[in-house]
């Protein structure tokens, strides 16, 4: 069976915590990787927000996810806190990828917890068509 291979970028330039709600433990007693999707997702609009981007408006286009891979390391419970950081590579015409590194921290150990990767296209909302990346979204997110 083909395993998924995520291969990080060295430079990650937007981090924040999320906390581990209860809400988001499953029947197992810890963090579903249901869930997991969603919390990329709450990286990625604090990361987009930071920046002054929605998925909506990114520098004048919309966005819409075209795929996602994860790969889970280890387990979150109810209490912990993730840290979450965030970085945009593989700008084309279209196209960019956002890559998640999600860890927490027991002590003085990080731990990582997921790691993971979403492909962004660009979108007219309005033509219903597919749309270039703007250059500042480029020049911004891809630090």
């Amino acid at each position: 069976m083909p395993r998924i291979k995520i291969d990080l970028p060295g430079n990650f330039i937007f981090s924040t915590d999320i906390p581990v709600r209860i809400t988001d433990i499953n029947y197992g007693g810890h963090v579903g990787n249901d869930t997991i999707l969603s919390i990329l997702h709450e990286a990625r609009m604090q990361f987009f927000n930071r920046y002054g981007y929605s998925e909506l408006n990114c520098g004048g286009v919309g966005l819409i996810m075209s795929d996602a891979a994860i790969e889970f390391k280890n387990e979150l419970f109810y209490g912990d806190t993730i840290i979450a950081s965030v970085a945009a590579t593989g700008f084309s015409k279209v196209t960019f990828e956002i890559y998640y590194k999600l860890e927490k921290q027991t002590g003085d150990k990080k731990s990582l917890i997921v790691i993971a990767k979403t492909g962004m296209v660009c979108f007219d909302y309005t033509t219903k068509k597919i749309a270039p990346v703007p250059q500042e979204v480029k020049d911004k997110l891809g630090q």
